[in-house]
Formats: structure tokens, C-alpha cells, sequence
């Protein structure tokens, strides 16, 4: 996944979400998701990424800037947990298990409707309630989190401030040197 910077986070979040949702097609187009293993694991890496550093930085941001913050936050990392859930479980049955078209369907789903819920809601929300430079200072926590952070998905793994902070960037060097020793990219 391309890390695009464009200097305001709500733009490198909607960028982001343009980019799964291209993955996305491409695995749709195929027919069947078994067919396109890598494709999969790039996507559900990319997510990971993104998700872990929007809780890292994006969401505590959003709870203090946002009216009404805390709820939509709380909404929207229990999204990231299921789809986390079904992150790992795509990750536990493989490609021979004839879950794992309906796994993957189900992720592709989940991950639209959060998007969906995402820029309709909290980021637009925050669009009108940060400052410039607020937006500009988030992107680049976020892209910095984001180089760090895990590329499988750690259900048990914090998901608030500090905790998470201090333990992702751990996951993700575990998971990088996990996907270099498998020859994932």
C-alpha cells in the first residue's frame, strides 16, 4: 500500500481508504479470494497498519476535538476489533478451508461499511473541528505510526492510549520480521 501524505490527516485516511477499496475490487474481480492469497495479506496489512495508527493518534484526537467524540470513537474502534477478529481468523483457516471466500467477503464488507461510517461521520466531524494545524500534526503521527505498527492483526492487543503506544511498535517489528522470514510482503 502507497503511503500517501497529502498533509492532512482526514485526506491521508479518505487516501487510504481509496486504496482498500481498489484491493478490494481487484480481489471481487477474481471470483474467487482463494485465488488471490497475496492480495488478501496485502490488504489485511495495510488495514492493520492504518487501524492501529488511527487509535494510536487519530481517535485520542478525536475524542477531545470532535463534539460527541467519545461515542463515535467507541463505535469505531468496536468496528476495528471485529474486523480484526475476522482478520485473524482469515489468518488461522487459510486458503484450502472453504471459509475463507466467506471470511474475506465478510472483511470486505465490514471494512466498507466502516469506511463508510468513518467519513461520514467522525471525519467529516473533524474536518470542521480541528485546526490546520492540527489536521497537519496528526498526519504526521499517523504516518509515522503507521511505518511502525504491526502488519497482522493482535486481537488482544490494546487498542487506547498508552498502552497501545507502547507496545505496537513491538508487534510490529515481530510481524515485519515474521513476514520477511515467510517472504510476505
Amino acid at each position: 500500500m502507497a503511503d500517501t501524505k497529502t498533509g492532512n490527516i482526514v485526506d491521508d485516511i479518505i487516501a487510504d481508504h481509496r486504496e482498500f477499496e481498489s484491493v478490494f475490487s481487484e480481489i471481487e474481480s477474481a471470483g474467487d479470494p482463494r485465488t488471490q492469497p497475496e492480495l488478501v495479506e496485502h490488504v489485511i496489512a495495510g488495514i492493520v497498519r492504518h487501524a492501529v495508527a488511527e487509535e494510536e493518534y487519530v481517535y485520542p484526537a478525536a475524542r477531545d476535538i470532535v463534539p460527541n467524540g467519545d461515542e463515535m470513537v467507541d463505535h469505531e474502534i468496536q468496528e476495528h476489533s471485529e474486523a480484526e477478529e475476522v482478520m485473524k481468523e482469515i489468518e488461522k483457516v487459510g486458503t484450502d478451508d472453504p471459509k475463507y471466500d466467506e471470511l474475506v467477503r465478510k472483511l470486505i464488507a465490514d471494512i466498507r461499511h466502516h469506511i463508510e461510517d468513518e467519513e461520514n461521520d467522525l471525519l467529516a466531524k473533524m474536518r470542521i473541528a480541528a485546526t490546520s494545524d492540527q489536521l497537519r500534526e496528526l498526519s504526521e503521527k499517523f504516518h509515522r505510526a503507521k511505518k511502525m505498527a504491526p502488519t497482522r492483526p493482535h486481537p488482544l492487543a490494546p487498542d487506547h492510549p498508552p498502552a497501545n503506544r507502547i507496545l505496537a511498535p513491538g508487534a510490529g517489528l515481530v510481524d515485519r520480521l515474521r513476514d520477511a522470514l515467510s517472504g510476505r510482503n
